[in-house]
């Protein structure tokens, strides 16, 4: 049978889905890559954590009920385990699972085709241990690797608690030799997700994120390490010292900041102030000068006015952020935020997102350009029309004349001028 995966949402959703086509494919199952061919299965793996992600994950599923009416349709992920309810109420859908079981999916398609009845499978998150998922190939140079799941954070707006759990680590050793074997399948760069992912080891005595790092920058074959977010709070001494002394990992980290303003991040329940992030932003670029910061900013939220707006742009702008990723406060059930008084109205958010928008590129093309007639090293990805295009260490997105044997390769480069989105360049 023919199968077909939608992913929406974050990189653990990505990782998981690899998990799950790999786990198929291993039991004669053949993957379709093509959207426009029609599959016999469709697995649609949700997100939640915005109204609008949860619009997309209904429409992606009635395009698939749709598109094939006889398929098995198969729902998992955040918003099945959120929204089980309207989930299970969607004509067409065969099989619901939530944030567990994932790597049954063999076993709930067989026992759907015996009897034609629907399956649903919702755990209560709170109490789960961590299921051991394992990659031994991906299908980009980057490969991710999910090292932990869930959050116990509980920032006032999130509903990611209530979806993925308390924080629970892989094993690891399992982590290590998932990366060994991810190396020599070719891998150049290995990115370490989850949903918390500074949080490693939470549960584990007397080892945790930083020593998994300090483990995992001695493996052999491991060209570039990338994180792919990490709370401010968790970029301890030991984590700065790890970054200093191992130029396998990367120059560039996601760091969310989610607000400029100490009075809206005291009412969101973020764990720390603006002065304390920027504190920490230097300590940084003590030890890395170049390194590119990418962020997270909600705009929006709840009695955020003009003036907590204002400051936000100023602390953005202080940093220096390379790049904003900008999200419209979202109202989520079960959260804090949603009771809050003094809601923004969508206007006044898409006025705002506009604003950080335009803000995000000039920081971007700010930072490409310190790059101009400098030579870095890049890994394509991907060949179209005469050029190689891929990524730096530090995620600057070159393109170049080159051909497909280039293709995953370390390549050296001297950037020429900006293009936006690209930094063109000429091999050296």
């Amino acid at each position: 049978m023919k199968f077909y995966i939608y992913t929406l949402g974050c990189k653990v959703n990505t990782y998981e889905s690899n998990v799950m086509a790999d786990i198929l494919k291993n039991n004669g199952y053949v993957e379709i890559n093509n959207v426009s061919e029609i599959a016999d299965i469709y697995i649609i793996n949700t997100c939640t954590v915005t109204n609008t992600a949860d619009s997309k994950s209904v429409k992606v599923i009635k395009q698939a009920i749709k598109k094939n009416p006889n398929a098995i349709i198969i729902v998992v992920g955040c918003m099945a385990q959120n929204k089980l309810e309207e989930t299970k109420k969607i004509e067409g859908v065969s099989i619901v699972i939530g944030n567990t079981n994932k790597t049954k999916i063999v076993d709930f398609i067989e026992e759907y085709k015996k009897n034609n009845n629907k399956i649903i499978d919702h755990q209560d998150i709170s109490k789960v241990k961590f299921e051991n998922m394992t990659l031994n190939n991906f299908n980009k140079t980057r490969a991710f690797i999910k090292i932990q799941d869930g959050c116990d954070n509980f920032c006032s707006y999130c509903v990611i608690p209530y979806t993925r759990g308390d924080v629970r680590s892989k094993d690891k050793n399992d982590v290590f030799n998932e990366i060994e074997t991810l190396i020599m399948n070719g891998h150049k760069e290995i990115v370490l997700t989850g949903i918390h992912t500074g949080n490693y080891g939470k549960e584990f005595e007397n080892y945790d994120f930083s020593d998994l790092l300090y483990d995992i920058v001695k493996i052999k074959g491991l060209d570039r390490l990338r994180i792919s977010s990490i709370e401010i709070t968790e970029i301890n001494d030991r984590v700065l010292d790890i970054i200093k002394n191992n130029d396998i990992l990367v120059d560039h980290m996601h760091i969310p900041l989610q607000s400029g303003s100490d009075e809206i991040l005291i009412n969101m329940n973020r764990k720390y102030d603006t002065s304390y992030f920027i504190n920490k932003i230097n300590k940084i670029r003590e030890i890395r000068p170049d390194i590119s910061i990418t962020t997270d900013v909600i705009v929006g939220f709840p009695g955020e006015t003009e003036k907590h707006f204002l400051e936000t742009v100023n602390t953005i702008n202080n940093i220096k952020f390379s790049k904003l990723h900008i999200f419209p406060y979202s109202k989520r059930e079960k959260t804090k935020a949603a009771l809050m008084p003094n809601q923004i109205n969508d206007n006044v958010k898409k006025s705002r997102v506009k604003s950080l928008l335009d803000l995000s590129k000039k920081l971007e093309i700010d930072y490409m350009k310190k790059f101009i007639n400098k030579e870095i090293y890049f890994i394509p990805e991907t060949y179209k029309d005469g050029y190689i295009i891929g990524h730096t260490g530090n995620y600057l997105l070159i393109k170049v004349k080159g051909d497909e044997s280039d293709l995953h390769n370390n390549i050296k480069v001297k950037i020429n001028n900006i293009d936006y989105p690209y930094c063109i360049s000429e091999k050296i």
